[in-house]
C-alpha cells in the first residue's frame, strides 16, 4: 500500500524496490527478508490492490495504522527500577486507551494499563511514578525521566476527559429527556 500511496499506478519504480526499502518498510523489519524477497512481496501486494487510487491507498494505510495499540501515542524513554521482569530502559506510550510499557530493543508491548486501573501517579524534575491497581493487589512503576511533568499532564488530561465522558453518559442515561427535541 505504501508503494501505491507514493507511486499510484506507476510500475516503473517496482524494479528499484530493494533500494527504497527504508522508505517503504519499518527499519526494524527491513533485514527480515532479502531485497528481492521484499520486491516480490511488495509487487504481489501492489497487484492485489490494483485499481486502488493513491487516495484510497492512503485511507487504507491509515485504517491499518489506527488499529495499532500505540496509534496516537506520545512516547517517553524512561529508566525504570521496580519491575524486575522488564528491561531497565523502557518506552512508555500514552494514548487515549491507557499506558503501554514497551521494550525498546524489540518494540514488544510488555504491559498495557487502561486508565481505569491507574490509581495514582506523580512526577518531579527527574521522575515519574505510577501506581496500578489498588493497595491489596497493586504495583508501582518508578521511572527516571526529565519528562515526568509531560507524562503527568498527559495522564491528567486523558483521565479528566475519560471522567467527563463517563459523567456525561451517566447524566444522559439518568435523564432520558435530555437530547430530545420538544
Amino acid at each position: 500500500l505504501l508503494y501505491r500511496v507514493r507511486f499510484g499506478d506507476d510500475k516503473k519504480a517496482l524494479p528499484n524496490i530493494p533500494d527504497m526499502l527504508k522508505e517503504l518498510i519499518p527499519y526494524d523489519l527491513v533485514s527480515s527478508m532479502s531485497g528481492e524477497e521484499w520486491k516480490k512481496a511488495i509487487a504481489m501486494a501492489y497487484n492485489k490492490n490494483s485499481g486502488k487510487s493513491k487516495k484510497d491507498a492512503k485511507v487504507a494505510v491509515l485504517k491499518i495504522i489506527a488499529r495499532w495499540p500505540t496509534f496516537g501515542s506520545a512516547f517517553f524513554e524512561v529508566k525504570q527500577s521496580t519491575v524486575t521482569d522488564f528491561p531497565e530502559q523502557l518506552l512508555i506510550a500514552i494514548n487515549k486507551h491507557g499506558v503501554n510499557l514497551i521494550d525498546p530493543s524489540n518494540k514488544k508491548i510488555l504491559a498495557t494499563h487502561p486508565f481505569t486501573k491507574i490509581s495514582n501517579w506523580s512526577s518531579g524534575g527527574n521522575y515519574f511514578h505510577m501506581a496500578i491497581g489498588n493497595l491489596v493487589r497493586g504495583s508501582k512503576l518508578l521511572c527516571e525521566t526529565t519528562l515526568g511533568y509531560k507524562m503527568d499532564d498527559l495522564l491528567t488530561s486523558y483521565i479528566s476527559l475519560m471522567l467527563a465522558t463517563m459523567n456525561k453518559n451517566k447524566k444522559s442515561r439518568a435523564d432520558p429527556s435530555r437530547g430530545r427535541k420538544k
